[in-house]
Formats: C-alpha cells, structure tokens, sequence
C-alpha cells in the first residue's frame, strides 16, 4: 500500500517523513539527478523490450516467409539462424540456448565417483581429483556448471562405479527451461571481422 507523502516533505530511507527544508542541498540534487537517471533507464529497458519482441517477431516472420518459398512450414520454434544484409556488412543472430540443470540423481553420481577415488587411491592421477573437485563445486548462488560436470564422461574409464556414475549424471540431466538471445553484428570493412553491436549499457 503506497502511503501519500505530505507537500513538503520526502521519505527517507526507513520511510520516516523528513521536511524538504531540512534536507541538506547536497543530497536534494544527488535525489534528483537519481531519479533522472533511472527514469531514463526506464524508457531504456522499455524500449529494448519492446525492439526484443519486435525483433523476434519479426525474425519468425521472415524464416516462415522464406519456408512458404519452398512450400514447406515451419512450426513450433524455429530454431538458430543468422541472417545477412545483401552486401555482409551486417549480420543478425538468434540463438535458442537449452538451460541445463541437474536433479538429484546427481548425489548419486558423485557418492560413486567417490568411491572410485577412494578405491584408486594411490593409483589416480592428482589432475583426474582435482577436475573431480572442480566439477561439482557451486557458485555464489549455489549452482554447480553443467559444463565441468558434463566434462566428466569423456573419462572412458574401465570401472563398473565409474560407468554408473557417468550414466548417473546422463539421466540427472533435465532442460529447464529455453533462453532466447539476439546478437547484431557489423563487419570492419578493413580487416572483415565482425563486431557486435552492443546493446548492454556497461559496454556500448
């Protein structure tokens, strides 16, 4: 429930009123120059929302269009591609990513490799331990790489526990759920590599 704020006063940041005339000049601008900025950042991530699903729309459009050339149809998603202006200065992408995340079978998967290690003993390499560490430690938020996971069963190694916990970490493997991106690209007349155009405020 939004309360109504008194003509003359502000709230500070415990939401106690506080009269305008008793806030130091200084932190009246570094308020309005704030409130500014994220205005303006606000039209901004509008607007690329609005260009995002303009695009993407536009995008399935013309793969459709193209197909019907063909007679063929396109249904559901349309997959990856990339499309070229007529002379290659530009290039866009749409890429449709997987997000992979393991389930519980994954505790399984690692008791057995545990195993395998306490078993080999002596025998392990040092480098084969330390990938094994690597792979299933998790990040700030938690979350282990699915990559340094999945690394793992390029090991052939001749063990039945070891097998198991390669086809372990196989069936854990669920899709959690498809992340769309689009990338725009302009070639460097000179050297004829492509840069993006970049579209994150830190890195235009």
């Amino acid at each position: 429930m939004t309360t109504s704020i008194p003509a003359g006063y502000q709230a500070d940041s415990k939401g106690r009123l506080v009269p305008e005339a008793a806030i130091p000049p200084i932190d009246q601008e570094r308020d309005k120059l704030v409130r500014e900025i994220v205005s303006s950042a606000k039209l901004l991530r509008d607007a690329l929302r609005d260009f995002r699903a303009r695009t993407y729309a536009d995008i399935d459009a013309f793969a459709t269009l193209s197909a019907e050339k063909y007679g063929a149809e396109i249904g559901g998603t349309k997959g990856n591609l990339s499309l070229l202006s007529f002379d290659g200065k530009f290039r866009v992408q749409r890429a449709i990513a997987d997000v992979l995340v393991f389930d519980e079978r994954l505790q399984a998967a690692k008791a057995l490799i545990d195993k395998c290690l306490t078993r080999w003993a002596k025998d392990a390499q040092a480098e084969i331990k330390a990938l094994v560490q690597d792979a299933f430690q998790v990040d700030k938020s938690g979350n282990i790489n699915t990559g340094r996971v999945l690394s793992l069963r390029r090991f052939g190694f001749d063990d039945p526990d070891w097998k198991s916990a390669m086809q372990a970490i196989s069936d854990s493997l669920l899709v959690a759920s498809t992340r769309t991106y689009l990338r725009v690209y302009e070639r460097n007349d000179a050297t004829g590599a492509y840069s993006p155009i970049n579209l994150d405020v830190s890195n235009a």
